[in-house]
């Protein structure tokens, strides 16, 4: 993966950009990209992220995990090897509830590239850090299924090769809480899904582009329900374990990749008669650096071991923990090479402001960090409240 990286990737970056430029349609497959997924599926570098069944690699989330890292220190690196959001959340879901006719229509396809997916639950109207509000409705009518809603951010939608929605929506709400939400599969060009506009993401146009979308009276048959009725929210969770893991091992890879743009560089610039790295500030900041990656670096880590050991439900804290964490300390790292390169970090003469606008948003993509720290905080007093422990007044007692 290293090799490959060095070889192919890290050089084909400028290209990507040139080629997307000079396309008439900002969200086609540069044809570089296609190069290098052809010469990544050859290597065997392919689908690694799936650890469900005989459908991937064969790799544990442990295994994954440190290549994760390294495909994400480029900002194309995750997609050349068949192993970028959202699809692969949505493999996931169909590996490990789709039906077998689920699966043929659409998992092989997506494993092999052929299609790609989004995903659709965020709405412009609701505070949807909490899917209790989700108001798009999901309604039987036969031997079909009726949407109406308004997602947004829905992230792949505008890629010219997406064939599948995964939408999530109340399809009883006067069921109990956890189960008035269900997953639906809905072929891309059913009639009634309409894309509104692209948003961009801090100024940035992805090429996957992220839809503000409407669904009005799109009718699917019963049989494209995901798992059943009522279980979105279960479906939910199984799905983004595995995908929080592989955001925060990505951050891991921004973060090196910061950190290593900011030592050339201060290594190169002279300022006040001196070389910026002799700067008591700057050392500081790579020192931390330096630190802060490592200790997050092994968070991330011992989260993926639990997932393969206990499974995704054990290590429900240390998964929300580890999506605060790497991506704050991505952004902590990222915004200080910004500053150590002046003027050239704010422009698109490096990566380093696009990597700051991505870890900025994905504080708030996949959940906001306020959502996850309570997780984390419910976690952590629960064991107080099962056994009654109680903290003595004197200084480390219990």
């Amino acid at each position: 993966m290293r090799s490959f990286m060095d070889s192919y990737v890290f050089p084909a970056e400028g290209v990507y950009d040139r080629q997307l430029t000079e396309a008439h349609d900002p969200h086609a497959l540069p044809p570089v990209m296609a190069e290098l997924k052809e010469k990544a599926r050859a290597e065997g570098l392919w689908n690694l992220f799936m650890a469900h069944g005989d459908w991937g690699a064969g790799l544990s989330n442990l295994e994954y995990a440190p290549l994760a890292e390294l495909a994400g220190r480029s900002v194309i690196g995750p997609e050349v090897f068949n192993c970028s959001a959202p699809d692969t959340g949505n493999m996931e879901l169909l590996a490990l509830y789709g039906t077998p006719e689920q699966q043929e229509r659409w998992l092989r396809p997506l494993l092999e590239a052929e299609i790609r997916s989004c995903f659709a639950m965020t709405e412009p109207e609701v505070a949807s850090s909490d899917a209790r509000n989700i108001r798009t409705r999901i309604t039987r009518d036969g031997d079909v299924y009726v949407v109406n809603g308004r997602k947004w951010y829905t992230s792949g939608i505008l890629d010219p090769d997406c064939k599948l929605i995964i939408l999530m929506g109340k399809t009883d709400p006067k069921a109990p809480t956890y189960r008035q939400q269900s997953m639906l599969l809905i072929p891309r060009d059913t009639p009634g899904v309409t894309v509104l506009r692209d948003l961009p993401m801090f100024g940035y146009t992805d090429r996957l582009g992220h839809g503000d979308v409407l669904f009005e009276d799109v009718r699917v048959p019963v049989e494209n329900i995901l798992g059943g009725e009522g279980e979105g929210f279960a479906l939910a969770q199984g799905r983004l374990g595995p995908g929080r893991m592989h955001y925060a091992m990505r951050a891991v890879g921004f973060a090196e990749r910061a950190l290593r743009l900011m030592c050339e560089r201060v290594t190169e610039r002279v300022a006040f008669g001196a070389p910026l790295a002799d700067r008591g500030v700057v050392r500081e900041w790579i020192a931390r650096s330096r630190i802060e990656i490592e200790q997050v670096r092994l968070l991330v880590l011992k989260s993926a071991w639990l997932m393969d050991t206990v499974g995704n439900a054990a290590a429900r804290m240390e998964v929300a923990a580890i999506k605060v964490a790497a991506l704050e300390v991505a952004h902590k790292v990222v915004d200080r090479a910004v500053q150590a390169h002046g003027a050239a970090g704010v422009s698109d003469d490096t990566v380093l402001a696009r990597l700051y606008a991505i870890t900025r948003a994905l504080q708030i993509a996949d959940g906001p960090d306020e959502v996850h720290l309570r997780t984390v905080a419910r976690q952590e007093l629960a064991r107080y409240e099962k056994t009654g422990t109680k903290t003595d007044t004197k200084a480390g007692a219990v």
